[in-house]
């Protein structure tokens, strides 16, 4: 690759973390509890957006009209299928992640996490794998971005933007973002990043293809290589 970069975001579920699809189903659960029923096709489209957002979709689609006490209580609602799902499976590292982090970090490049949990979901999360964030190389990641601190979440390129803010990158060309869902790939084209689509969630990579991708990899163990490429002739 011909890029210098500065800054890596990535998404969680899916990206750097396996959840056992725990959220996709918490998703899906929480928008059929209202009555709504769910599209495959429709429920990968809404996956890495915002979690009120999706559900607010989802219901729409389902044939439900969303009105806020119903997306309200489909939150609550997805927030316990997950809760629930994660005491009876954590949630773990996806297999040599943390090693790859470890390595961009010792490279010099700042890694963030973005997402769409809020707060409440995300930071737990982080500190039941025990990943640290800070500065130090002690640290898993430089920077965590939740829907909390945006005003929207993907597709707007509003948590990566954050993530630079927070990491101290200034130039979005010198930024790669990755996720596992087309609308990760959307936000990283609409932030002006380096655009990454990855296989270890549920997208195909048709999908991430079409989206816009710049690159599609078998997942972020793949990144420290990709950025380690000489320029192609």
């Amino acid at each position: 690759m011909n890029n210098p970069v500065d800054l890596v975001a990535l998404d969680m579920a899916g990206t750097t973390i396996d959840d056992g699809g725990a959220v996709y189903e918490a998703l899906r659960g929480a928008v059929e509890d209202a009555g709504a029923s769910v599209a495959q096709s429709d429920l990968q489209v809404w996956m890495g957006t915002d979690k009120v957002e999706a559900i607010t979709h989802l219901l729409r689609l389902g044939g439900i009209e969303p009105t806020d006490t119903l997306v309200a209580a489909g939150f609550r609602r997805f927030r316990e299928r997950l809760a629930e799902a994660y005491a009876a499976a954590p949630p773990r590292a996806i297999e040599g992640v943390p090693a790859a982090l470890a390595e961009l970090r010792a490279r010099g490049i700042a890694v963030a996490l973005t997402t769409g949990f809020d707060d409440a979901v995300a930071y737990p999360l982080l500190a039941a794998l025990g990943w640290k964030i800070g500065t130090d190389l002690e640290s898993t990641v430089d920077a965590v971005v939740t829907t909390s601190d945006v005003p929207a979440g993907r597709p707007a390129p509003y948590l990566i933007h954050r993530a630079m803010e927070k990491t101290g990158a200034r130039d979005v060309r010198r930024v790669l973002a990755a996720g596992d869902t087309a609308v990760d790939v959307q936000a990283a084209s609409n932030a002006g990043a380096i655009s990454v689509g990855v296989l270890t969630g549920k997208a195909d990579p048709e999908v991430l293809a079409a989206a816009g991708a710049d690159h599609v990899l078998d997942g972020v163990t793949d990144l420290p290589a990709l950025l380690a490429a000489p320029a192609k002739p």
